[in-house]
């Protein structure tokens, strides 16, 4: 039993290993990415089936390899089931998994708070009643995510002349990883979002908010300010990210 260790993870993504075999990469409470076979997960009467299905956390057991874990055993936490039939859901839900495929580590130190925001998020997104309220989720959970990672928005000084900025319209610069006061803006030619004042503050508010927490903005926040906030966002995160992207491809079609 010595090789063998518990903990709970949510699937990613998985590759074919052979016929009836698969890869499964996985974010772990405790170890952050890992990747485990699912030995026979492909045949019709295998003990594992279901439970090895993208975005599904399950409590597991597995056999520690040279190189590969062996999945032995698999416990359903939460199958998110109220995603699997809302298009919607499916692909932001797939977003913010691929988000954390892409800055996870193998033997994150911060494992346990990156697991549980990924959990939240898509207990929220699955729990949703519209698509503004999954918008809002997925968008509390890029800024969240993006402060674990070490890399936060700036918001409050202009991250060029370093002044503060007051309530006055700003521009949101992903190369500088903030915003810059409206006089600066007029004059860098960095890639730029011109954004009020406004918006600024609802990325603080849903920085800060907990997903189960419905807020003055949350309860005021339209799809299209939904949308420009989590495009922005998502170019901000994939100019951060060190692997590329292949779901926003779908995102932008919905």
């Amino acid at each position: 039993m010595q090789n063998n260790f518990i903990t709970d993870a949510i699937n990613l993504k998985s590759y074919s290993l052979s016929e009836s075999d698969k890869i499964i990469v996985m974010y772990s409470k405790d170890k952050g990415l890992i990747k485990g076979v699912a030995k026979g997960v492909k045949k019709p009467k295998s003990k594992l089936g279901a439970r090895m299905d993208l975005l599904v956390a399950n409590t597991l057991m597995l056999h520690k390899g040279r190189n590969l874990d062996t999945i032995c055993q698999a416990d359903v936490l939460n199958n998110f089931n109220k995603t699997r039939q809302n298009l919607d859901k499916i692909f932001y839900s797939m977003y913010v998994a691929e988000v954390v495929n892409n800055f996870g580590t193998e033997e994150d130190p911060s494992s346990e708070i990156v697991y549980d925001l990924l959990y939240k998020a898509l207990t929220a997104i699955s729990e949703s009643e519209s698509k503004i309220e999954v918008m809002i989720a997925v968008i509390k959970f890029q800024l969240k995510i993006m402060i674990e990672t070490g890399f936060s928005i700036e918001l409050d000084s202009c991250l060029h002349c370093h002044s503060k900025i007051g309530d006055e319209t700003m521009y949101f610069v992903p190369e500088l990883g903030g915003m810059v006061c409206s006089d600066c803006g007029c004059k860098i030619l960095y890639n730029k979002k011109q954004l009020p004042y406004k918006m600024r503050n609802f990325f603080k508010q849903m920085s800060l908010n907990d997903f189960d927490y419905i807020g003055e903005y949350e309860s005021k926040a339209n799809e299209q300010v939904c949308d420009v906030t989590f495009k922005v966002l998502k170019e901000y995160i994939e100019l951060k990210s060190p692997k590329k992207f292949k779901s926003t491809k779908a995102l932008v079609e919905i």
